[in-house]
């Protein structure tokens, strides 16, 4: 669960370029919930997934994960429960290691590391597994440095890797902003898959409607750093995609 008591966030606060970019706001997000927010840009919705988190700090408020408070916490103290995926392909894997090493790396990635990885044969195939589950045909290449891959390839391999090490909370960060329709689908389609075969509490950020009418069982359209609506359950599932259309109309 995450909650958020009273957040905001101000730039430059006190000088002539301030800017209030998310206001003084309340929300709590169920575990397993799979929130998508939505908002025209400069809405605050980036600004909010930021906050979540710890890549920036709030300038009011409090926030708690499972009950932790992590106000104060860094994106790096909060990676214990948190993964995220991010508009560019490129910045969620190592290019010059192979999608093994990249898989490996993953599953250590809240632990203290020695001077090996340590991939072992189990390990191998279970990445196997994991990478085949995509239908992309990577599953026999995967000694194959990651930055030779296609950049939806490469999405959707770090979607896999962001839950080698059992986190609770998966960010989306415009996932597949970057990607040709293709990609961005077998993208969306693992993220849904993942939320659920984990019961990860997941938060997406998109600009695309269909994908936020499809996915998710609450929407939350932000305005001016401002919580405009929120739907979820039954008025979430209620909602057209001409409904969400007219939002922006």
């Amino acid at each position: 669960m995450i909650t958020l008591n009273n957040i905001s966030k101000t730039f430059n606060q006190g000088k002539p370029t301030q800017v209030d970019a998310v206001k003084p706001l309340t929300l709590a997000i169920q575990s397993g919930e799979f929130v998508v927010i939505v908002g025209s840009n400069g809405s605050g919705k980036t600004t909010l997934l930021n906050l979540i988190s710890g890549s920036i700090a709030p300038t009011s408020g409090n926030m708690s994960i499972h009950n932790s408070d992590v106000t104060k916490l860094a994106d790096h103290e909060r990676s214990k429960w948190i993964a995220r995926v991010f508009q560019n392909p490129l910045s969620g894997t190592a290019s010059e290691l192979s999608i093994l090493d990249n898989f490996r790396l993953a599953a250590l990635r809240t632990q203290l590391k020695g001077l090996t990885i340590g991939i072992s044969s189990a390990f191998k195939t279970t990445v196997k597994e994991k990478v085949a589950s995509l239908g992309m045909g990577l599953e026999n290449k995967i000694d194959q440095p990651m930055g030779t891959l296609s950049g939806g390839q490469r999405q959707a391999l770090t979607l896999l890797m962001s839950v080698m090490d059992e986190c609770k909370v998966l960010l989306l960060d415009e996932p597949t902003a970057a990607l040709d329709p293709r990609s961005a689908e077998v993208v969306m389609k693992t993220a849904d898959q993942l939320s659920r075969d984990f019961n990860l509490t997941t938060v997406l950020v998109t600009h695309n409607l269909k994908d936020a009418f499809t996915y998710g069982n609450r929407i939350i359209q932000m305005a001016e750093g401002n919580i405009l609506k929120d739907y979820s359950g039954q008025s979430k599932s209620e909602l057209t995609q001409n409904n969400l259309f007219d939002w922006f109309s």
